[in-house]
């Protein structure tokens, strides 16, 4: 496939700078696979879109405050993003500043950090990670009065309420990115979720930057595809296991969730059609992919040239997709992680 069947023209005035207040009155596409019908709904319309027995799989990573500010010995300034934990002191991250090696991290209330950043070897970069980041005590427990937290570089401002970047369920942290499919759930819509009997799960999949890297090779399939941290664990299958029994579709909140559920199909033969796993994942869904595990997906509209964007045709049929996100644009729906969502049925 080639990556130019991947691109598309939007107007910027479409990216959303801001969440939708509340989080439920976003705007909701739903896309009918079989029919190609398309219909235009609101966010909080999402429970009389599903039924009983259907199940809900949601990821619940939380986003870290992974930008930190520090100085060299010199003075100099220096910038990490953190990317990957390793273990407790060691980080593989992105370091900007000149020639920097040794740092120091102060900030008021926090004792203060020293580190040594070095680069990784070619054979241990990791994705978008370059350097490998060593601190002279773990950073975790100071995070959130050290760091920054890391929103998209198309979104110009940082929310002015840090908690509208995560998603109302985040509970696990780790991730440099927000699963933005679930920033639209707010908990009295997930109450009424449960009340009319459709099921929530959570897997757990850490994103990292490179969720936001364009495809730059002339074909999608010689992409590098990055890798992520994931688990789905037992509780998860048994749960899809009850849902695909009683005859309920599998309902992925977020192209991450997909890789997640994805990886534990593969190659599994158990009644849920997944198993528990545990571990990295590089799964990478191209149109011509057979879905083993998701019936239906919520999801945002996606950066042209992304991986994400080749997921979506894959699940949805390319051309039904460039009709939806056409059908967005004359309709001023609003893009990319604040934007609005849809619906794939």
């Amino acid at each position: 496939m080639q990556t130019t069947e991947l691109d598309y023209d939007l107007p910027p005035e479409l990216i959303a700078q801001t969440p939708a207040e509340p989080r439920d009155s976003s705007r909701l596409m739903v896309i009918e696979r079989s029919s190609g019908r398309i219909e235009h709904r609101i966010f909080r319309d999402l429970p009389a879109l599903l039924r009983a027995p259907d199940l809900l799989v949601a990821n619940d990573t939380r986003v870290i405050p992974a930008r930190i500010y520090a100085r060299k010995p010199t003075g100099g300034r220096v910038e990490i993003l953190l990317l990957r934990k390793r273990d407790a002191t060691r980080w593989e991250a992105l370091v900007g500043g000149h020639r920097v090696r040794d740092f120091v991290i102060e900030a008021p209330d926090a004792p203060t950090l020293r580190g040594v950043a070095q680069p990784l070897p070619v054979a241990e970069d990791s994705d978008a990670a370059s350097w490998l980041v060593e601190f002279d005590a773990p950073v975790e427990p100071i995070l959130e009065r050290i760091g920054v937290m890391p929103i998209p570089p198309y979104i110009h401002h940082q929310p002015d309420d840090p908690a509208r970047y995560q998603t109302v369920y985040a509970r696990i942290a780790g991730s440099a990115a927000a699963p933005t499919a679930g920033l639209h759930f707010t908990p009295e819509l997930l109450q009424t979720i449960d009340v009319r009997g459709i099921g929530t799960a959570f897997v757990t999949l850490h994103i990292g930057l490179d969720t936001f890297k364009p495809i730059t090779e002339d074909n999608v399939e010689a992409h590098r595809i990055h890798t992520e941290w994931c688990e789905v664990s037992p509780d998860t299958v048994s749960r899809v296991c009850q849902a695909r029994t009683a005859g309920g579709r599998l309902v992925a909140v977020g192209t991450t969730s997909v890789r997640a559920l994805e990886t534990a199909a593969q190659g599994s033969e158990t009644p849920a059609g997944i198993a528990p796993f545990r571990g990295f994942t590089s799964i990478y869904i191209t149109p011509g992919y057979r879905f083993r595990a998701v019936d239906a997906l919520i999801t945002n509209f996606h950066l042209p040239r992304s991986t994400l964007l080749a997921m979506i045709g894959a699940f949805m049929g390319m051309d039904l997709m460039w009709q939806a996100y056409h059908e967005a644009i004359r309709r001023r729906y609003r893009f990319y992680s604040f934007g609005d969502a849809m619906l794939i049925l």
